[in-house]
């Protein structure tokens, strides 16, 4: 069953994951592509914080990140990872469950290229997710980083992108008395076909 009718038309689950995003971009204040993103420890246990969908693919979607965090670690220990991206304005959100893998180096470079030059000189200061002295402390590394690298630093070689292959893909938009409308797409592998289902609320 493919959803053909209002806000969930279309056979391909990025181009819709696009569509809404669009519209969500002419609403949401900050961030219409900001996402929770799940990995999970090596006992199992969950993480989840924010970080910010760079690109939607036509087979991926794709973030950029200090490989050695904690996100990163977790995520080049499973390969796995989860995000929900929830627009309160518009009453949507998409969850995605996949397969992850690095970002080419080419596609790396480029966002890398794109960002601040202060972003850029960040990246190469900030050991993400590991124990800080004191914030004067960051800014001095800055400070020192900025004078190492220039004004046109390289790609740090533990920084870049992930691409999340999806197998899941769930639509949601709220319902009036909770009787949200529920849209799951499911695949065994990357190359495999959808199959799609109506879920209860």
């Amino acid at each position: 069953m493919v959803p053909r009718k209002g806000i969930f038309a279309g056979d391909d689950p990025f181009e819709i994951t696009r569509s809404w995003l669009k519209e969500a971009e002419a609403k949401e204040v900050n961030d219409p592509n900001a996402i929770a993103i799940a990995t999970v420890d090596p006992e199992g246990l969950p993480n989840v914080r924010m970080v910010l969908l760079k690109e939607i693919a036509d087979d991926a979607f794709v973030f950029f990140t200090n490989y050695e965090s904690a996100k990163g670690q977790e995520i080049e220990s499973a390969g796995k990872a989860a995000f929900v991206m929830h627009w309160k304005s518009l009453r949507r959100q998409v969850r995605v469950r996949g397969l992850v893998s690095r970002e080419s180096e080419e596609a790396s470079d480029a966002y890398y290229k794109s960002r601040a030059l202060g972003s850029r000189i960040g990246a190469w200061a900030s050991q993400q997710s590991r124990p800080l002295s004191s914030k004067s402390a960051l800014l001095e590394t800055v400070a020192r980083e900025g004078l190492k690298h220039g004004p046109n630093p390289k790609r740090p070689p533990f920084w870049g992108g992930y691409r999340i292959s999806p197998l899941e893909i769930e639509f949601w938009a709220d319902g009036e008395f909770r009787l949200h409308d529920r849209f799951r797409w499911r695949r065994s592998a990357p190359d495999q076909p959808w199959d799609i289902q109506r879920l209860n609320p």
